[in-house]
């Protein structure tokens, strides 16, 4: 016998006439299985994911915490009611027409496909939590595969969910959307874009969150934040944000200043300018001066020691300061900043230092310091460069010579009124 049955026989036992108890017996059985799938889902938001709650907290380990605050495990007990009512609800109507009955378990199933699908969504979530805070996986997009998974499994959750609607086979419509794959290719052409460039970018190890990068195309210049499915967010120096398409990224040209990071050394290459007019030969008292500049003193003896042979050797008539090897003001200031550069405590001596001359211009000769921070920090990197050349432009004139700069309307007026 029947629930429906059964309840029928009840209520006429209660004294309620054939008619009606015929009328009221489906209603209360589908009123049955509702209070059964509403107590069961009490039963597990309310007592089971406590207990959860209780155990997890109890634990050492972080990842149950992280999964269990993503709510996974509600979305998980939320499909408990709807599979009961689809269970149970064929004993409610089994006298019923079919076609309510399998309404109804239509709509049960589609509420459990979604709350399905909830669940995988947020369980990726949560394990995309876990690994984004793992140092080995920190600087990579997961983020934007993340995205992805979701994205497909929603489609093709939709497609089923279609499905159960209309009655086709999912198959059907597969093959439907086969003949419109161009519009869906245009509809979805960004995140299939996007998708296919977090691919790249990640396994050409071309961008990590965390690494600066400059693209003055899109005014970037910055510290990438994030790398999702669709954009790339950069936090400018000025703090502003820019968002980039990913794919922009595999197409266009973009700088990447990782590799000055990991290497432990920041380029500095700046030059001054020198008037040609105060270039000329070193005399002996000039070179005594020399001497005494501790980081000189060696250079200066060496060299001399040099010039005297060379001349000794080809009979040089010193009396004509043309002939001969010479020592000149610009070239003893020149070893002396190599001195300086390669004695600095801020200077990285584990890569390239020089200084050299640059093609001489109406403006002077350029003297140029090619070298290398031992940090990449920007300040002490901007302090660094500042000192080297706050030195060099207060020493400059201890070696007779002088900095090229065009004349001030200052200047004229001195000029004029010593006129």
């Amino acid at each position: 016998m029947s629930i429906v049955q059964q309840i029928n026989e009840g209520l006429q036992t209660l004294g309620f006439s054939q008619s009606l108890a015929d009328q009221l017996d489906q209603f209360l059985a589908f009123l049955g299985v509702l209070l059964v799938a509403y107590l069961a889902d009490a039963a597990c938001r309310k007592l089971l994911l406590k207990v959860v709650s209780r155990l997890v907290k109890q634990t050492k380990a972080t990842w149950d915490d992280i999964v269990f605050d993503r709510k996974v495990m509600v979305h998980l007990s939320r499909m408990v009611a709807p599979i009961l009512i689809y269970i149970l609800i064929p004993l409610a109507f089994s006298n019923a027409d079919s076609a309510t009955l399998a309404l109804i378990q239509r709509f049960c199933l589609i509420f459990i496909i979604i709350m399905f699908l909830s669940f995988i969504s947020s369980l990726l979530t949560a394990v995309y939590t876990v690994y984004s805070e793992k140092e080995q996986f920190r600087d990579r997009p997961l983020k934007g595969l993340l995205q992805t998974a979701q994205v497909i499994i929603y489609f093709v959750g939709g497609i089923i969910v279609v499905s159960i609607l209309i009655d086709r086979s999912p198959g059907v419509l597969l093959t439907g959307l086969g003949a419109s794959a161009a519009v869906l290719m245009l509809v979805f052409k960004d995140s299939i874009m996007g998708f296919v460039s977090g691919v790249q970018l990640s396994a050409n190890d071309m961008l990590k969150v965390g690494d600066w990068i400059t693209m003055p195309k899109y005014g970037a210049d910055g510290d990438v934040i994030e790398v999702s499915l669709n954009t790339v967010k950069v936090r400018n120096f000025d703090k502003t944000i820019t968002t980039i398409p990913p794919y922009l990224l595999v197409s266009d040209s973009f700088q990447n200043w990782r590799g000055m990071q990991e290497s432990g050394g920041r380029r500095i290459k700046r030059s001054i300018n020198i008037d040609m007019n105060s270039v000329k030969f070193c005399t002996p008292e000039m070179l005594t001066k020399y001497r005494k500049i501790q980081l000189l003193t060696d250079y200066v003896e060496q060299t001399e020691e040099v010039i005297k042979e060379y001349n000794q050797e080809h009979h040089i008539d010193n009396s004509i300061l043309v002939n001969g090897r010479r020592q000149t003001n610009l070239g003893v200031f020149r070893a002396y900043l190599n001195c300086y550069l390669k004695s600095h405590p801020g200077v990285n001596h584990d890569m390239t230092c020089m200084v050299r001359q640059l093609q001489p211009t109406d403006h002077g000769i350029p003297l140029e310091l090619y070298f290398f921070s031992s940090t990449t920090s920007w300040i002490p990197y901007e302090d660094l460069q500042s000192d080297v050349f706050d030195h060099l432009l207060a020493i400059i004139s201890e070696f007779d010579l002088h900095v090229f700069q065009s004349p001030s309307g200052d200047d004229f007026r001195k000029t004029i009124l010593k006129d």
